[in-house]
């Protein structure tokens, strides 16, 4: 059977704009539409009403408001149970942003470059809204730090999902527009490679049917920094502790930052792969490299703190904490890079530091220390998929309140 392609337009409280766009879709050589309402006032229910009446237009419907990451998960759940032959999920604003050509040339981009995460990016000059303007800026530099990648349009609604990232993506708790930063940062830990298209920017009435708020939601999207800043501190509080401790018994520098780096060894692994990288590759294959960052970066510490301590005679303490300071942001983009990173499937624009790093660093490590292919399609999730039977009723298929409750989760 042909592949096929699949449109997912979340909405929450749409105008008679979402029919249009669904209807476009279809006429563009889309196979099915799928909208999911996200809990629309009942002043909304006209715009639904007007979706095209066809077996390839599907409508699923939140009791609540649940945010734009869960509406996503929601469609593509169903999408990724429904339609085996899909081989990418396009999703698509509501507020006619996307016009139908750019959503169709996304959806061929996926088809030719099998496996990729295809992002359309929009040009923000002229008379870009501000909260469109907010909204990128906010995140450009955090995609930036945190993946590695430079990319032109972080917040594009308009993407390509490859199949196999599909259920990685089912699992990420994010509800709100903070979902779309953690699908690049899944990209990027699962080795997914993200290819950006030119396409054309298009407000609407100054772009007021976006429900982006400038600064809860940009906020939102800085949580994985600060949750790395906060893992940092704890970090270093331990970690001068023991310094504190073992200089003030042996005197010796070298010594005691061997102590306090295997002091805070432990606790900065743990929570670093857990809470901030969310890695899923096995211990095999990062702690050895861990270990190996933890070993070069004392020494590079330690000859920093000898030539503070020469140069501007301060004591050895403060000279460690300058030091650290200093190397901050270096154990954080190695930390991304070098230890907490997918392998790559391929090769291309989508390929970053991380995966030209882990190239060459390959042979030296051994083919031991390589991750185990963490395959999506080996993990499909099989939660809530729907009856099949249900494939002509469109606007029947409904999930059940308990059932998105536990989807979202």
């Amino acid at each position: 059977m042909a592949p096929q392609t699949v449109c997912i337009i979340p909405a929450y409280n749409p105008t008679r704009e979402l029919a249009l766009v669904a209807a476009a879709c279809l006429d563009s050589g889309i196979d099915h539409v799928v909208v999911v309402d996200d809990g629309s006032r009942t002043e909304a229910a006209g715009a639904f009403e007007a979706l095209p009446d066809s077996p390839r237009a599907h409508l699923l419907r939140h009791a609540v408001n649940l945010g734009k990451g869960a509406a996503l998960r929601t469609g593509l759940n169903y999408a990724y149970c429904r339609f085996p032959e899909a081989r990418a999920f396009v999703t698509a604003d509501a507020d006619g942003q996307h016009a139908a050509a750019d959503i169709a040339r996304v959806a061929r981009e996926a088809m030719e470059h099998p496996g990729e995460l295809v992002l359309g990016a929009r040009e923000f000059t002229g008379d870009a809204p501000f909260r469109s303007r907010a909204g990128n800026l906010a995140t450009r530099w955090m995609v930036r730090l945190v993946a590695g990648r430079r990319l032109a349009d972080t917040q594009t609604g308009l993407r390509a999902v490859p199949r196999e990232l599909a259920p990685l993506l089912l699992r990420i708790p994010a509800a709100g527009y903070e979902f779309e930063l953690d699908m690049l940062l899944a990209a990027k830990h699962s080795g997914t490679p993200i290819r950006e298209i030119a396409i054309r920017t298009i407000y609407i009435d100054g772009n007021r049917g976006s429900h982006f708020n400038p600064l809860v939601d940009s906020m939102k999207i800085y949580f994985v920094l600060m949750r790395f800043c906060g893992i940092a501190l704890v970090t270093a509080a331990l970690d001068n502790l023991a310094f504190v401790a073992a200089y003030s018994l042996t005197g010796q520098i070298l010594a005691s930052q061997v102590a306090a780096r295997l002091a805070a060894m432990a606790f900065n692994y743990s929570a670093a792969r857990k809470a901030v990288f969310q890695s899923r590759q096995p211990h095999a294959g990062t702690l050895g490299k861990y270990a190996l960052l933890v070993g070069a970066n004392l020494w590079v510490s330690y000859g920093l703190i000898q030539l503070i301590v020469r140069t501007t005679h301060a004591p050895v303490l403060w000279a460690k904490i300058a030091a650290e300071s200093l190397l901050f942001l270096a154990n954080f983009a190695l930390l991304r890079d070098f230890v907490f990173t997918g392998e790559a499937r391929g090769t291309g624009p989508g390929g970053g530091l991380s995966q030209r790093l882990w190239g060459r660093l390959r042979k030296l490590w051994g083919e031991a220390a390589r991750p185990a292919p963490d395959t999506a399609e080996s993990r499909a999730l099989d939660w809530r998929c729907p009856d099949p039977r249900a494939h002509g009723e469109r606007r029947a298929w409904a999930s059940r309140d308990a059932n998105l409750e536990g989807a979202n989760s």
